[in-house]
């Protein structure tokens, strides 16, 4: 029987990118039929962030994705969709004002972060479990705010996706599951070679792996020119891959992506190894997710 794991497309991000590939969508509209593509080709969630219509630039505006949510549901293709709730977190330090931050810090709230989430009652959303260096600034996720993050998530009966970053971060993860604020099976997601990170290598992938309660399902994903051959890499070990312009921008050397071919490479690769994505049906069944928007909430 073929293995199935879990293939998420990870629509925009937030980074710099519209420059650089003009295949990164940035319209509700456009996420939208970017998903869509991604449902078609075999991706079993989408991994939704907003942008701003106007510039292309990062947003956090709950109406953008209250849009892009209704549209994606009003479609006839069926897939996961899964919120970021790490939105508002980038501090940029400056030596003039270092308590306020230098242009470009974004700071939300644990409320404001939730938001989205909690209006639109997804069936995932990730969680960032830490704060994080990202060279020139440094996203900043502090312990008690995590905690009350996770306790809304976990009230308004949402499957929370554990984004790591680094060995703490899983440490941390733990250490909220064993305070009962994330319950039943977790589902962890390791960031690598983000710098300054966990590293991108096989070594890396078996520690972070190795530190997970054993009830706990996983997946991993590489940036730039490293996110297909992770792809390859945690399919080998029988876990759940994720591929998307959030995370890299080209297909090959030189070959700008959309992220339905990056599905598509993805597929590829995991029909090499006999495995076969996990359609969204099998998914919920599996990760044992609610449906939170047809309950109507807690």
């Amino acid at each position: 029987m073929m293995q199935k794991v879990v293939l998420t497309a990870a629509i925009t991000g937030a980074g710099d990118t519209i420059q650089k590939n003009e295949n990164v969508p940035v319209t509700p509209q456009e996420l939208t039929d970017s998903a869509i593509k991604c449902a078609q080709a075999g991706a079993t969630v989408a991994h939704i962030h907003v942008r701003d219509p106007k510039t292309g630039g990062v947003s956090h505006d709950p109406e953008l994705y209250a849009e892009t949510v209704r549209l994606i549901r009003a479609s006839d293709e069926d897939i996961i969709i899964n919120i970021t709730s790490g939105g508002g977190g980038d501090f940029i330090p400056s030596l003039e004002h270092p308590e306020t931050g230098d242009k470009g810090t974004w700071i939300q709230t644990p409320d404001e972060r939730f938001k989205p989430v909690g209006d639109l009652l997804p069936e995932m959303c990730t969680l960032d479990c830490g704060s994080v260096n990202m060279g020139d600034s440094i996203y900043l996720s502090p312990a008690s705010w995590l905690r009350k993050q996770v306790r809304m998530v976990k009230d308004a009966g949402v499957k929370p996706e554990l984004e790591c970053f680094d060995t703490g971060h899983v440490s941390f993860a733990k250490q909220m599951i064993e305070e009962g604020l994330i319950e039943g099976n977790p589902m962890f997601q390791f960031c690598l070679g983000i710098p300054w990170g966990a590293e991108n290598d096989p070594e890396t992938i078996d520690y972070l792996k190795s530190r997970i309660p054993d009830n706990a399902y996983w997946s991993a994903f590489g940036i730039g020119k490293m996110q297909l051959p992770t792809v390859r890499e945690v399919a080998k070990r029988g876990c759940n891959v994720r591929v998307g312009l959030e995370d890299n921008i080209y297909l090959r050397k030189g070959v700008k992506a959309t992220n339905e071919a990056l599905v598509e490479e993805a597929k590829r690769i995991l029909a090499e190894l006999n495995i076969e994505p996990l359609t969204p049906a099998e998914a919920r069944e599996q990760l044992n997710l609610r449906n939170p928007h047809a309950e109507g909430g807690k």
